[in-house]
């Protein structure tokens, strides 16, 4: 059966991007169309887009009417682009606002509850109202599009056009949950009870969202069971163990079409599984390229992340601090990425004074980023919390075996002993240990290091395979809302 289903996001790669979220929603409707189903996404017209759509950078033309997106203060007035999400025929539409959506920055405005909800709204009626396209399953993402799935369950029955539509809201990141007036209810049109979650006069988008979705989803199965409790709740474990038959887990995949070391141009020299005497080539380029002694008797470990506590940057300090002062013989270090200026202070002190053995490139950089993974023996992924990862499943696939604490997706797709170490408390010990083991087994056992470089390498890892469950789900939601 072809299904027809709806994508709604605040962010979707290549037009925008901060996080994981834009990889999934740039790259599962490709993944689902590839399975004969019709799909098509939908995000906001930020300022960067209006001005690609001016300059021609992504083929993007302005749709040949206006929408007029009703809001309790007024009709506000509306138009949209559409493009093509690159390598597919996956149609992409933009909804363009001045005032609201055309702003420099994504996120981190006093009115983002506000800016979202209007284009949850004006995303369905640009889809269905004006376009004339409905869809069987409307498929939204965090808190940003969650008014969409509030909506459709409440004012959105009271029109023949909208009422019936199974919606499915899949949970990127748990912590973030869209806190706004009471007020905004009443600017979408909406008549409704408080929830036990929201504080007298607030609502959270997020848990109207789980409350009223046909289908619940994380991007992990781990993670999916660590939001039902206290711990890994944040707050809303009770809604969700209320919901628990409707939560489900499926593991993001990777674009094999950008992460594959047999055609990345990033790469000193391209490998695969059966010529992975190729990829100590690309060691030696990274180690050249970021002024390290060339070496292939020790160990290069890397990391490839966000600066940020969820990524276990508070135990990692104290780990390169004991590698660089040989506690476990001689070892390299890169890290690459950006973020917090504490955590980046801490690196840029440690890189200082161990210049021949450490580099710290504190951005991010999508060139070097790829060699990273092709170069580096050993991934570090310490992370406190971790919903799905996709560094984890981009090292193995380049052959660098992983170091990960076993939470949310890294215990879902990094095996201790078979494709990488991993660690289940969340401290220096534990983590230390992990990686020990590692670089012990590195030194004195090549046949098990090569074995466990080749099973990560030959990991089903693809959108493929996360599509076709997605599919089973919105099929399950499609016969639970009849």
């Amino acid at each position: 059966m072809v299904l027809k289903v709806l994508f709604l996001a605040s962010e979707v790669a290549p037009f925008a991007k901060t996080g994981g979220l834009a990889d999934v929603t740039g790259s599962l409707p490709k993944a689902l169309a590839a399975l004969g189903h019709d799909v098509r996404v939908v995000m906001p017209a930020y300022e960067s887009v209006e001005r690609a759509a001016l300059d021609g950078r992504w083929a993007l033309r302005a749709v040949p009417f206006s929408l007029s997106v009703p809001m309790a203060a007024g009709a506000i007035a509306a138009g949209a682009f559409e493009g093509q999400l690159p390598g597919s025929q996956v149609p992409v539409y933009f909804v363009a606002e001045r005032s609201l959506l055309a702003r420099p920055l994504l996120y981190g405005y006093d009115d983002d509850p506000y800016r979202f909800a209007f284009f949850s709204r004006a995303a369905l009626d640009l889809v269905v109202a004006a376009l004339g396209w409905r869809p069987d399953v409307v498929h939204v993402h965090d808190w940003h599009a969650a008014a969409a799935v509030l909506w459709l369950a409440t004012a959105g029955q009271d029109d023949d056009r909208y009422r019936g539509i199974t919606t499915l809201l899949t949970i990127h990141n748990l912590q973030h949950q869209g806190w706004a007036s009471w007020n905004l209810l009443g600017q979408l049109g909406i008549v409704t009870h408080p929830l036990r979650e929201e504080p007298y006069g607030s609502i959270n988008l997020l848990a109207r969202g789980i409350y009223h979705a046909t289908k619940i989803n994380t991007v992990s199965p781990s993670y999916a069971r660590e939001i039902m409790t206290s711990t890994g709740g944040a707050g809303l474990d009770g809604l969700l163990r209320h919901r628990h038959a409707d939560v489900h887990g499926i593991l993001n995949g990777l674009d094999y079409d950008v992460w594959n070391p047999a055609t990345d141009v990033n790469l000193a020299r391209r490998f695969n599984l059966r010529t992975l005497d190729r990829r100590p080539a690309n060691k030696r380029a990274l180690q050249a390229r970021l002024g390290l002694p060339q070496r292939d008797d020790v160990p290069l470990v890397a990391m490839v992340t966000r600066l940020d506590a969820q990524k276990g940057l508070g135990i990692t300090g104290h780990i390169v601090h004991l590698l660089m002062n040989n506690a476990a013989g001689e070892a390299q270090f890169v890290l690459l990425g950006s973020g917090a200026s504490e955590y980046e202070a801490v690196f840029r002190h440690l890189a200082g004074y161990h210049r021949q053995k450490m580099a710290a490139v504190l951005r991010y950089d999508g060139s070097l980023a790829p060699l990273v993974y092709a170069g580096s023996d050993v991934f570090l992924m310490p992370s406190l919390f971790e919903p799905c990862g996709l560094g984890q499943l981009i090292a193995m696939r380049y052959g660098s075996v992983p170091v990960a604490r076993a939470t949310g997706g890294l215990a879902d797709t990094v095996r201790d002993g078979v494709t990488g170490f991993t660690f289940s408390d969340y401290d220096v010990s534990d983590f230390w240990e992990a990686l020990r083991r590692a670089l012990y087994i590195w030194h004195h056992d090549h046949g098990s290091w090569r074995a466990m470089q080749l099973a990560g390498m030959a990991m089903d890892s693809s959108w493929l395979t996360s599509a076709r469950s997605y599919q089973q789900l919105y099929e399950w939601g499609m016969a639970s809302a009849r």
